[in-house]
């Protein structure tokens, strides 16, 4: 008895694969490569806003790891490849949320750690209107009610995954104590300096009117965007530490000092957006950012701080009852978090959205690390100037 009867079709010839399946083949190999490398390794990035300058400029493209903190498993595994959100022609859902998966993440090298630069997913981001997606929908609703916006635009909701990315700079981990007075961040009861490429305001006084700005542009100033008329001798500068250094030691400027808001200012969009905190974007806490298996106790001081992390994050259903909350249902006094959370801020203190003005940034938000700029596009440069030579392959610190 012949035991290879299985290799009798060995023996027929192979059909030729024509071009066109060739390229097919080619393809979809490439395609799923490259998701693979996007999802698990490493991804691209493209700096849209100036909330992370001097750091990270208008233009800068960088690679952002998903190994250093884990990769992040699909929780909408199904979605058109290389789309986030919305196709780039019909403008239309990019994936299907009807199925989706528990968060989990790969073993990572290292935690987040203070002053990291982190790409995350934008937490308010989970309900949009679509005709007005660089505005936050829950801001839009406190400003003139939840019927007008609803009225006036196309409401959407989007899976965690699926939400706008973000990049800032962690100012707080999980268990940390924060607050903010003068525009000094203060962790744990330690003061905390800006980074040396964080910048703010700063009104600048100067001994005569008669001032020449190219002094200015010599330093690293923009002049229209960052240098700005109060009076006919004082001006307002946006710049970081190091550069108002500089100007202190010019013999025609008379002083130089921060301009931030004052205490007990009301800024209304301020997290919590509370009434009872006086608080403004230079000015609150303190907050204690919530880590897992951290129990809090329950009532009208702590609940406009973690309600949302409560009910939104950790998807629970919350009710305020007479003498208490309920939880699901149930009557309880205290609740202990599942999951870690993070405190984000832009190194443009003065000009960025972020955890001041929506709180916390839940771990499973948490997209990547950083890591360097590939190349950085000045739009506003001359034709040859437009790239901006040393700042490719910088590391991001």
């Amino acid at each position: 008895m012949n035991w290879k009867f299985w290799q009798k079709n060995n023996t027929e010839p192979k059909k030729k694969k024509t071009k066109s399946r060739e390229w097919f083949d080619a393809v979809v190999f490439a395609v799923i490569a490259a998701t693979v490398i996007r999802v698990f390794f490493i991804e691209a990035y493209t700096i849209p806003t100036g909330s992370m300058e001097k750091s990270l400029l208008i233009g800068d493209f960088l690679f952002v790891s998903k190994v250093n903190y884990g990769a992040r498993i699909p929780m909408t595994p199904v979605a058109f490849p290389f789309a986030h959100h919305t196709m780039p022609v019909t403008g239309t859902k990019a994936y299907y949320d009807g199925i989706q998966w528990k968060y989990r993440r790969l073993p990572g090298m290292q935690d987040i750690k203070r002053n990291d630069v982190v790409v995350f997913n934008f937490p308010d981001g989970d309900t949009v209107a679509l005709e007005a997606q660089d505005r936050d929908y829950y801001d839009m609703v406190r400003a003139v009610g939840k019927q007008a916006i609803q009225n006036q635009y196309t409401i959407v909701s989007r899976p965690v995954d699926k939400r706008e990315n973000y990049i800032k700079r962690c100012i707080g981990i999980s268990g940390d104590i924060l607050s903010m007075s003068n525009g000094l961040v203060t962790i744990n009861g330690k003061a905390e300096p800006m980074k040396n490429t964080g910048q703010i305001d700063y009104m600048v006084k100067f001994k005569t009117s008669d001032v020449n700005f190219q002094v200015f542009e010599e330093m690293g100033f923009v002049i229209d965007r960052d240098i700005s008329a109060l009076s006919q001798d004082t001006y307002n500068f946006v710049g970081t530490p190091i550069m108002m250094d500089k100007v202190k030691k010019l013999d025609f400027v008379a002083a130089v000092n921060t301009r931030t808001a004052a205490p007990g200012a009301v800024e209304a969009n301020v997290f919590p957006q509370d009434p009872n905190r006086k608080w403004n974007a230079d000015n609150w806490g303190p907050i204690q950012i919530p880590k897992k298996g951290w129990t809090v106790k329950l009532d009208s001081v702590s609940m406009p701080l973690y309600q949302r992390a409560i009910s939104t994050y950790e998807g629970n259903k919350v009710e305020k009852v007479a003498g208490g909350w309920l939880i699901n249902g149930v009557k309880t006094d205290s609740y202990t978090f599942k999951m870690d959370y993070f405190w984000m801020m832009g190194d443009n203190r003065h000009n960025s959205l972020d955890s001041r003005y929506w709180g916390f940034v839940p771990e499973d938000h948490i997209v990547g690390k950083a890591l360097f700029i590939w190349m950085s596009y000045d739009t506003n440069g001359s034709f040859f100037s437009k790239i901006r030579w040393g700042r490719l392959f910088n590391g991001i610190h």
